[in-house]
């Protein structure tokens, strides 16, 4: 009897040498036998009329007059075909355009202009305001013979500086002599100097509690603060 490694060594059976085999793709009979390494394909009319590459023609006319055949010059146009030949004719309000220098008629020559066309013949005045910094509007001529009212007065005056105004501190300053020679509290040394902390990895614990924090007693407001909102709350 053959080992269990022996078995295993043996190479598996080719299934596909028995042509007797049934498969649930064959009803009745075994299919045919391939006598050929590939399949041979039959190609359709339609689609041996389609492979056939196009034929183009080698024959180009060269000048732009041919002859014409004898067909089309006894050929007559139908109705239709002459109603389309016709030019389109322009809308009925059209007006050619008008030449750039029409002829006046003697009446526009010998006319006279009256005072008020004169008057608006004019140019506007315009007064530009000098020494501002900006573009202003131009003021009309007749608005500046106007005369502020007292009000308008009043607020056109600029704003006083106020008494105790010092202006802007200059960058360079003198430093007073009492500013130099003062020495320092013990207290204000004290308060200058930076806490002295220990690192995590010298035991330093930063969630302990002091004992100021555990015996303080919250004020009458930090309480009402704590309470929730009366619109918030349930009534049940």
């Amino acid at each position: 009897m053959a080992t269990r490694t022996q078995r295993l060594a043996q190479p598996k059976p080719d299934r596909l040498r028995y042509p007797d085999r049934r498969s649930v793709y064959w009803l009745d009979e075994l299919p045919p036998e391939k006598t050929g390494s590939t399949t041979k394909a039959e190609l359709s009319h339609r689609w041996l009329e389609l492979s056939r590459s196009k034929k183009f023609y080698a024959q180009v006319t060269l000048s732009t007059t041919w002859e014409v055949s004898e067909h089309a010059l006894r050929a007559i146009a139908s109705n239709r075909l002459c109603s389309l030949a016709q030019p389109r004719a322009p809308v009925a309000g059209w007006r050619p355009d008008r030449t750039l220098l029409a002829p006046l008629n003697r009446a526009t020559q010998t006319a006279v202009a009256t005072s008020r066309i004169c008057q608006l013949a004019q140019p506007k005045r315009r007064l530009v305001l000098e020494g501002s910094g900006h573009k202003s509007k131009p003021v009309p001529v007749t608005h500046l013979p106007c005369k502020a009212s007292a009000h308008i007065e009043l607020l056109a005056t600029p704003k006083h500086d106020h008494p105790g105004f010092e202006g802007e501190r200059a960058v360079c300053w003198l430093v007073s002599r009492a500013a130099r020679n003062y020495n320092a509290s013990q207290r204000l040394l004290e308060l200058s100097s930076p806490k002295e902390r220990k690192a995590l990895f010298e035991g330093y614990d930063p969630y302990t509690v002091s004992r100021a924090a555990r015996s303080a007693s919250p004020s009458p407001r930090i309480r009402q603060l704590c309470l929730p909102l009366p619109r918030k709350c349930s009534s049940n």
